[in-house]
C-alpha cells in the first residue's frame, strides 16, 4: 500500500530514468538548497532505497526526504571520480544532512610560498593559500614560532612582506630587514634569485623528512670551511648545524627515519566522534590535528573514516604514501587512488590497519589523543551554561510541557541474564546531576523489564504521594518534585511507567522514554516517536541523563553480585572474610573467578588444594 501525501511523490523519477552508471547524487529544498548529497556505483541501485515504503527508512533519512523537492544526478565513469566529486561538492555546498566536521581548534601551519618569485617561511592559520607547501599542523603556536626562527637561523631566506619586497627590488635598496641582518632574499642584494630558490629547496626537503642528508652536508661544508681557514663562514655553518639540531630533538622519532605516513585514531559515540592525526615526515612527528564529528544514525566508522581521511588532505596538503587507520574505511580502492591523484609526484598511497610494532603502538596513541578530544567536547558541552538553558527550552517545546524541566528524574533497570535485577534513579538540576538525590532499588520479583520499571515508578509515586499529604516541606533533594521522568527504554516501557503514575493519581509529572541507538523520544500513548536534531543540545542532554542512570544502576548490580559471592564464599570452612577479599582482589572481579579453574584458584595466596576444590564446586554448582 502506497504511502498517503508522499512527499517523494514531488521528486520521484520515472522508471527507468535512473542509469546504472556510477555517479553522485543531490536533493534539494524548494528553495535549491542542497540537503544531501551521496555517491553509488550504480546510481540506479543506491537510489532505489530512498523509494521504499517510508516506515522502512532511517528516521534521519526520512527527515531528509520529506524537506527534499528536487532529485538530480551527475553520472562519471569511475568509482575513484565520484568519491573526489562527492567531497568536492560536500566542501563547496555545506549540505545539512552530510556529516558535518569541525576543527576542535585552528591550528597553525608552517607555509612555505613556493609560487612567489623569492619564497619565504611564514606561519599561518589559513590552510588555503595558492602554491604554498604545508607543514603542521601545530598544537601550540609558541612552539612553531620557536621553531620558524631556529628554521631560518639554519636557512636564511626571505622573511619580508611583499609590499617591502616589491619596493627593494624595485629601488634596489634592501628592505630595512635587510639592512639590519634579518632578510636573507634577493631583496638584501647579496643573493640572486636562483640561489634563493636553491635555500628554499633545502629548506622544503628538510621540513619533508631529509633530516640526516641536510645535517650530514652542513657538518661536511662546516668542515670543509674550517680546514680551508674560512673561519667565519664555518662558525655561520656551526650556528645553522646547532639550529638543526635543536630542531630535531623537539621531533621525536617515532618510526624509522625513511618512513613518511599519517595515523588516524577515532573515537565515537551515539551522538559525536573526535578524530586525531599524527603526521609523520622522516619518522619523526612533524605534527597533529583534531575534528569533532557529528554522528548520525546510520553512519558506520568505516563510512566516517572515509570521510575524516579525504578532509586531512583539503587544500594544498599531500597525502603521504602510507596511512595507518584503525579500520579499513568504505571504498578504500577508490579512495587510494583519489588520494593518489593528489600527490604532485605521483606514487601510490596505501591505506592500511596497524597490527604489530611501532605503527600499531603510534595507533594506539591516536586513539589515546582521540577519545581525550572527546571527552573535553563532552565536558565542555555539558558545562556550558547556555547550552544547558538551550536544552532545557528545547525539551519543553519538544515534549509540549508547560514550563522547563528544571528537575529531571531518569530511571534505568540493571540484571544479568534476568537475575540480580535492580534499578537506579538519578537526578539532574538544571542540566547537571544532584548526585545526593540518586537512588537505589532492589528488585526482587519480577518478569521483565516493563515490569521492573512499573514497580520503581510506584515506588516513587507513592513516596512523592505520602510527601503531599502531609502538607511538610522538603526536606532532601531526594523530595523534591520533577517536572520530567525519563525511562530508559521505548514505548512498552514508558507505558509501564504511566501505568504506575496513573494508578498514583499523579498528573503533572510530564513522562518520556529514550530508546538507545535511534535515541528516539516516546511519550505515552503516541504512536510515533519525537525525533530531535543529532545536534540538538536537548538530546545531548536526555543521552546523559540516561547513561548516567546506567552507569549507576550497574555499579549497583555489580556491587550486589560481588557481595552476594562474597556471602557465599564466606560459608565455606577456612575461608574467612580477610580471605575472601584476599581472593576476589586476586582475580579482579567476581565474573573471572567464577570462569577461573581449579588450578588457577590454587594459584590464588593461602588457598591449598582443596579449598580450591571447594570453592570451584560452590561457584560452578551456582545457578
Amino acid at each position: 500500500m502506497a504511502d498517503i501525501d508522499d512527499p517523494r511523490d514531488a521528486f520521484r523519477p520515472a522508471p527507468g530514468e535512473i542509469p546504472t552508471n556510477p555517479g553522485v547524487y543531490r536533493f534539494s529544498d524548494r528553495h535549491g538548497r542542497v540537503l544531501y548529497i551521496g555517491k553509488a556505483k550504480s546510481l540506479r541501485a543506491r537510489l532505489a532505497n530512498y523509494f521504499q515504503p517510508l516506515r522502512s527508512i532511517q528516521p534521519r533519512t526520512q527527515r531528509m526526504l520529506s524537506l527534499a523537492a528536487r532529485l538530480d544526478w551527475t553520472v562519471v565513469a569511475t568509482d575513484t571520480e565520484a568519491l573526489v566529486l562527492e567531497h568536492t561538492w560536500i566542501t563547496e555546498f555545506q549540505p545539512p544532512f552530510n556529516v558535518q566536521f569541525k576543527d576542535d581548534k585552528t591550528y597553525p601551519y608552517l607555509a612555505v610560498t613556493l609560487r612567489e618569485e623569492a619564497p619565504r617561511l611564514i606561519i599561518t592559520r589559513n590552510d588555503k593559500i595558492k602554491g604554498a607547501r604545508y607543514f603542521g599542523p601545530y598544537p601550540k603556536v609558541w612552539l612553531v614560532k620557536e621553531t620558524t626562527a631556529l628554521l631560518q637561523q639554519a636557512f636564511p631566506i626571505r622573511t619580508c612582506n611583499d609590499a617591502d619586497y616589491k619596493r627593494a627590488m624595485q629601488s634596489g635598496r634592501p628592505c630595512l630587514a635587510g639592512q639590519i641582518g634579518r632578510c636573507h632574499g634577493p631583496c638584501s642584494g647579496k643573493i640572486g634569485v636562483e640561489a634563493h630558490r636553491e635555500r628554499v629547496n633545502e629548506l622544503v626537503s628538510f621540513l619533508a623528512g631529509g633530516d640526516d642528508r641536510t645535517l650530514k652536508r652542513m657538518q661536511r661544508m662546516m668542515r670543509d670551511a674550517a680546514a680551508e681557514q674560512r673561519y667565519e663562514d664555518a662558525a655561520r655553518l656551526r650556528d645553522q648545524v646547532a639550529a638543526v639540531e635543536h630542531v630535531l630533538e623537539r621531533n621525536s622519532v617515532a618510526l624509522g627515519l625513511d618512513v613518511d605516513a599519517d595515523v588516524f585514531g577515532f573515537k565515537s559515540d551515539e551522538l559525536s566522534a573526535a578524530a586525531h592525526q599524527f603526521i609523520i615526515r622522516g619518522g619523526r612527528i612533524r605534527g597533529e590535528r583534531s575534528w569533532l564529528v557529528d554522528v548520525e544514525l546510520d553512519d558506520a566508522p568505516s563510512s566516517l573514516l572515509e570521510q575524516v581521511v579525504q578532509t586531512a588532505y583539503e587544500g594544498e596538503r599531500e597525502p603521504p604514501p602510507q596511512i595507518l587507520v584503525p579500520v579499513i574505511p568504505d571504498n578504500a580502492d577508490a579512495l587510494q587512488e583519489a588520494l593518489r591523484l593528489r600527490r604532485p609526484r605521483g606514487g601510490r598511497v596505501r591505506i592500511s590497519v596497524p597490527e604489530r610494532g611501532d605503527k600499531a603502538g603510534l595507533m594506539d596513541r591516536a586513539m589515546l589523543n582521540a577519545g581525550e578530544h572527546l571527552l573535553r567536547y563532552k565536558l565542555k558541552r555539558s558545562s556550558d551554561i547556555t547550552a544547558r538553558t538551550d536544552a532545557l527550552a528545547e525539551l519543553q517545546q519538544a515534549l509540549g510541557m508547560p514550563e522547563p524541566p528544571l528537575r529531571i528524574e531518569c530511571v534505568d533497570v540493571s540484571h544479568l541474564q534476568g537475575t540480580g535485577v535492580v534499578a537506579s534513579l538519578v537526578v539532574f538540576e538544571d542540566g547537571l546531576p544532584a548526585k545526593s538525590a540518586y537512588r537505589k532499588y532492589r528488585i526482587e520479583q519480577t518478569r521483565d523489564d516493563t515490569e521492573s520499571i512499573h514497580q520503581v515508578v510506584r515506588r516513587r509515586a507513592a513516596q512523592l504521594n505520602q510527601l503531599e499529604k502531609s502538607g511538610a516541606a522538603p526536606s532532601g533533594r531526594y523530595r523534591d518534585r520533577p517536572q520530567l521522568l525519563v525511562v530508559d527504554g521505548g514505548a512498552p516501557q514508558v507505558a509501564a511507567a504511566a501505568r504506575a503514575l496513573t494508578e498514583a493519581g499523579i498528573d503533572d509529572i510530564a513522562l518520556v522514554g529514550v530508546a538507545k541507538r535511534l535515541e528516539e523520544l516516546w511519550l505515552p500513548e503516541d504512536p510515533f516517536p519525537v525525533l530531535l536534531p543529532r545536534t540538538s543540545e536537548a538530546l545531548f542532554l536526555v543521552q546523559r541523563i540516561r547513561d548516567e542512570a546506567h552507569r549507576f544502576a550497574i555499579t549497583f548490580q555489580r556491587q550486589r553480585r560481588s557481595s552476594a559471592i562474597a556471602s557465599q564464599l564466606a560459608e565455606i570452612p577456612g575461608l574467612g572474610p580477610k580471605r575472601v577479599q584476599a581472593l576476589l582482589k586476586h582475580f579482579g572481579s567476581v565474573s573471572r573467578l567464577r570462569k577461573a579453574s581449579v588450578e588457577e584458584i590454587r594459584s590464588a595466596p593461602g588457598v591449598g588444594p582443596q579449598l580450591a576444590e571447594l570453592i570451584h564446586e560452590r561457584l560452578s554448582g551456582e545457578t
